[in-house]
């Protein structure tokens, strides 16, 4: 599954690289190991067994939860993420909903596993097995990014017939991201979010943009499952050059391709030919004709509008990410329209 390196898509027109301002290594905003309670750090150094000699804070992702790739004394390694219950309740639901995701994963998937969770002076941890590895690099290596595509494409195929311990956890469907049949785009045009600015190729579009995501909630009917947040500041690449794929708290029903959307707006970005890279990925196979421009639509619409109310527990560099994001899936989708 080699990427096409040329910039011209299917529908003819070139898309010219752009990274974001921020590399997604490093927007993360952390607490560092010694600011953690001490009560806390003695609780994590009984359970891993040995004193803390090391603590290399993970600069991915837009929380501010604590994470981080600790060694101890003895020589072992674990990754742990911590959160307080009182400022950050809802990382303590993510990190406990993520505990018990990946304890419940068919066996075989390049998912960090969990190998134990603690209460400790009102913060919830979990400790994962480690992963010797680092994001993607960007613009994406072909190598890097066949990779990830294969191993995603594994990945969907477990998913597509889950075992009944992972159903049975009630995960959400992604077709109640509907509110009353209006996602973000149809917000905006009753007047209930503020409108993004467009660039000008998309001016003048609301109502085809309210068309396309509307049909998302019934194509996202499915029993099968997918990861629910497949950025690339999800994804390691360890130092064998397999691939991971981490941060499980938001797995849900939904098709495969959904994902595959996701992880590809990167690939628009560096000017890949990401209409063919999608096209011949096992995970779209069954997909709507227009599943793509669906995608497209509703992720620019989510992103552009999420960008104007970040939540004050996120990283600052959130904002800039979720516009920069959408900006791109909706340049990628003006492309693939024809809209001049």
């Amino acid at each position: 599954m080699s990427p096409p390196r040329s910039t011209a898509g299917q529908h003819g027109r070139v898309s010219v690289p752009s990274p974001p301002a921020v590399p997604y290594h490093a927007t993360a905003q952390r607490p560092a190991w010694p600011s953690l309670p001490a009560r806390l750090r003695a609780a994590v150094a009984a359970r891993l067994g040995a004193p803390v000699v090391q603590a290399r804070t993970a600069g991915a992702g837009f929380t501010r939860g604590f994470a981080a790739l600790l060694h101890t004394a003895d020589g072992h390694r674990a990754f742990v993420k911590a959160a307080p219950q009182a400022e950050q309740p809802h990382l303590v639901d993510w990190y406990a909903r993520e505990a018990a995701i990946l304890t419940r994963l068919p066996a075989g998937l390049p998912a960090p596993r969990p190998r134990w969770t603690l209460w400790e002076a009102g913060w919830y941890v979990l400790c994962l097995d480690p992963v010797d590895g680092r994001t993607p690099r960007l613009p994406w290596d072909q190598t890097e990014l066949t990779a990830t595509l294969t191993a995603f494409a594994g990945v969907a195929e477990a998913l597509a017939d889950p075992p009944a311990e992972l159903t049975a956890l009630g995960l959400p469907h992604l077709a109640d991201l509907a509110r009353d049949d209006i996602l973000w785009w149809g917000e905006v045009a009753a007047g209930r979010e503020p409108a993004p600015p467009l660039p000008a190729p998309a001016s003048g579009r609301l109502a085809d943009l309210v068309t396309l995501e509307s049909r998302l909630p019934g194509y996202a009917v499915t029993t099968g499952l997918t990861h629910g947040d497949l950025r690339v500041d999800n994804v390691l690449i360890d130092t064998a050059g397999s691939v991971w794929f981490c941060d499980w708290p938001w797995l849900c029903h939904g098709p495969a391709w959904f994902d595959l959307v996701t992880l590809l707006i990167t690939g628009y970005a560096a000017g890949l030919d990401v209409d063919a890279l999608f096209a011949a990925h096992p995970a779209a196979s069954s997909a709507p004709d227009d599943a793509l421009d669906v995608t497209l639509a509703a992720l620019a619409g989510y992103h552009l509008t999420a960008a104007t109310s970040a939540p004050p527990t996120a990283s600052v560099h959130l904002p800039a990410h979720q516009r920069w994001t959408g900006e791109q899936a909706l340049a990628w989708l003006c492309q693939r329209q024809g809209w001049a």
